[in-house]
């Protein structure tokens, strides 16, 4: 495994980072899909015997199910300091008052809970999971800080948000002296570049690493166009998965799709290492998260590593692409203002 740094630190991660999410007693979250201990820790072990050392999870998968599977097995199969453990909050962790969001309260309360469940000391990379904005920007900003300088956590990251928010926080952090977002994980593969409009090129200009979540469109980019087989994920995810690939885009997702099994077929390759080949090929992408829930996934997430694309590939791919998230059969601007405030960083419009 060759090593790469996330973003402009100092930090070594592998260029293909486990989610977690997948890990969770399917009885405190999401019992179609997820996997419970048992399922869960020969994969992560398989994921380490393969060189992969970064594992990214939050505090709110299996309601904290997947932290504590994720922080066992790695105290069992790892050495702490050789790994990065990548979480996050934000989301709902109780009923009550300052049982979710990002105020300082949240923050200080959340990060001990993270890190009781994984059993560890420290944090290696701790993200926001959206946005929140019932609390002033400057508060959660100079909380995250706080935890770098006590030592509970060693870099900040941020996930999914428009482009001019992100700009905004790293303006702050830069301008008070706050530690820094190293990273952004967002949603990125080849059925969904519209990050490419602006988020990409603000991390590409401020050396900020992206961690790409649903490298492969749900399972989408890993099968042919006529397979009626789906992932458990995306036939339970229902609306929102229908948001992300809705059908007005069909036209243009088969001819990718079509183009994905060309080259893997010529290449004697998965469609998946191919989707995961054209991510590595794209500058400001550190490493995508991969769902593994079978060892030929992580198998071939690592296999993917190997392909090398040509420009003529690459043009292959990208060609057939047309714009998203325009909703252009949606004129009512509350419905619009609605899918906004779901899948924050859509770049929607009437």
């Amino acid at each position: 495994m060759q090593y790469v740094k996330l973003g402009t630190t100092g930090l070594d991660v592998s260029p293909i980072a486990i989610g977690a999410m997948t890990y969770g007693e399917p009885d405190r979250g999401h019992p179609v899909w997820s996997l419970g201990e048992e399922d869960a820790r020969p994969l992560i072990k398989h994921a380490l015997d393969a060189g992969i050392n970064f594992f990214d999870t939050a505090n709110m998968y299996s309601q904290g199910s997947s932290e504590e599977i994720l922080g066992r097995a790695l105290k069992d199969f790892a050495d702490r300091d050789d790994v990065v453990i990548a979480t996050k909050l934000r989301h709902p962790m109780r009923p009550g008052p300052n049982g979710r969001g990002l105020s300082r309260k949240a923050i200080m309360t959340e990060v001990d809970h993270s890190l009781t469940r994984l059993g560890t000391d420290y944090i290696d990379l701790y993200q926001v999971h959206r946005n929140d904005h019932a609390t002033p920007l400057e508060e959660t900003l100079e909380a995250l800080s706080d935890l770098v300088k006590m030592g509970k956590v060693r870099y900040l990251g941020a996930s999914s948000m428009h482009a001019w928010e992100f700009a905004k926080a790293l303006h702050l952090q830069k301008q008070q002296g706050w530690a820094r977002f190293v990273s952004m994980q967002d949603h990125y593969n080849l059925l969904a570049r519209e990050e490419e409009r602006e988020m990409i090129p603000l991390c590409l200009d401020e050396g900020v690493g992206t961690i790409v979540w649903s490298p492969l469109a749900r399972g989408r980019l890993a099968r042919a166009w006529d397979d009626a087989k789906a992932t458990a994920r995306a036939e339970t995810d229902g609306a929102y998965a229908d948001m992300l690939y809705t059908p007005a885009e069909q036209t243009a997702n088969r001819a990718i799709m079509d183009a994905v099994g060309s080259i893997a077929d010529a290449r004697g390759a998965s469609r998946a290492q191919i989707a995961l080949a054209w991510l590595r090929r794209q500058p400001v992408v550190t490493a995508p998260l991969v769902g593994a829930g079978t060892v030929q996934q992580i198998d071939d997430a690592v296999a993917s590593l190997d392909v090398e694309l040509t420009d003529d590939e690459v043009r292959t791919l990208e060609t057939p692409y047309t714009p998203r998230y325009d909703f252009q059969g949606i004129s009512d601007e509350a419905e619009l203002e609605a899918i906004r405030a779901r899948v924050p960083g859509m770049a929607l419009k009437a």
